[in-house]
């Protein structure tokens, strides 16, 4: 078992030991003030794409500068907040879908029956959680308006509130063990996919999302949460590849798996925006955020490398990249 001896490091020991490794920092003060407000372990992930490839030591590869790495920091970042705009308008669809259909189906308080859910759902989980929203002195104003006006009604509120109190993996996961088919046929006809798969989908999301919220690298990653493919999908829909190369940033010979990667991600959001918010082009201010960032590499996000010709994504370039509505 090995110890852990690395040493704390000054950001001027920091800025030396990059300069030591082959990394241009023409404007030292620019390299400090970077360093100083994003830490050189966050920045480090965004620095591996650079070095000599096979090498143990990490060192850069010729004319590699500060900038490039800060570059693809701010690529990734700009792509976060932009999945999360996605992310959010998709979730409140599925909150508001979930709350009407349970309330049109089971009443109001229906979902307190553990009968609306899989046995395998922990249902006394999301009573004892609702209750204890409920109780909280922090509750939100909805609530305590709830708990003053009904003090007859069971502690936990009706379920377009009970939604509202959940995280998103909460519901999604409550989605997920929805046991009738009278909810789920409902709710596949409004999103316009299958169950199992929207139940997938939703679940990669909810992952998705929580990573793009605490700040973490999105770009080259590989999830752990992986969407799955529909079995039917209109005609132009691309499903991914099995692998895509990756050049001479990787050994030689591998690949990576793009429903491992954000590609496949980025096609379930644009999927279900096309449903939840068809207006608001949100695909096309991901081609130009790609387009503004060409060096960043779209073979570690999985995009396959004919993605924008796809009869899927083209209309979509086509407009974002010729200024159309």
């Amino acid at each position: 078992m090995t110890q852990f001896n690395k040493p704390s490091r000054t950001l001027d020991e920091q800025l030396a030991l990059l300069v030591e490794r082959g990394l241009g920092v023409p404007d030292l003060d620019h390299a400090r003030h970077g360093l100083a407000h994003i830490s050189y372990f966050r920045l480090s992930a965004y620095m591996r794409p650079f070095y000599v490839p096979h090498e143990v030591e990490h060192r850069f590869r010729v004319g590699t500068g500060f900038d490039d790495v800060l570059m693809l920091y701010v690529f990734d970042r700009e792509l976060r907040l932009l999945l999360l705009d996605a992310i959010e308008r998709i979730e409140v669809a599925l909150r508001t879908q979930l709350a009407n259909t349970l309330a049109d189906h089971h009443g109001p308080h229906g979902y307190l029956s553990p009968e609306v859910f899989d046995t395998r759902y922990n249902h006394d989980w999301l009573l004892r959680t609702l209750a204890d929203e409920s109780r909280s002195r922090d509750a939100e104003k909805f609530m305590l308006h709830y708990r003053e006006k009904y003090q007859d009604s069971p502690v936990q509120p009706p379920i377009w509130m009970a939604v509202e109190l959940l995280t998103f993996k909460a519901v999604s996961t409550l989605f997920s063990q929805l046991r009738h088919q009278q909810d789920t046929q409902r709710i596949e006809a409004h999103f316009g996919w299958k169950f199992p798969v929207l139940r997938s989908w939703m679940r990669s999301l909810s992952d998705l999302r929580n990573l793009c919220a605490h700040h973490a690298r999105v770009w080259n990653r590989e999830f752990g949460s992986i969407p799955d493919l529909p079995r039917r999908a209109p005609a132009d829909w691309p499903r991914p590849p099995e692998g895509i190369a990756t050049g001479a940033h990787r050994t030689p010979g591998q690949s990576l798996a793009p429903q491992r990667r954000l590609y496949m991600q980025v096609l379930v959001i644009e999927s279900l925006m096309r449903v939840v918010s068809p207006g608001s082009h949100w695909a096309d201010r991901l081609v130009r955020l790609l387009d503004r960032y060409p060096a960043v590499s779209r073979p570690h996000m999985g995009f396959p490398p004919d993605w924008a010709d796809l009869a899927f994504w083209r209309p979509v370039v086509e407009r974002a990249r010729t200024g159309a509505a």
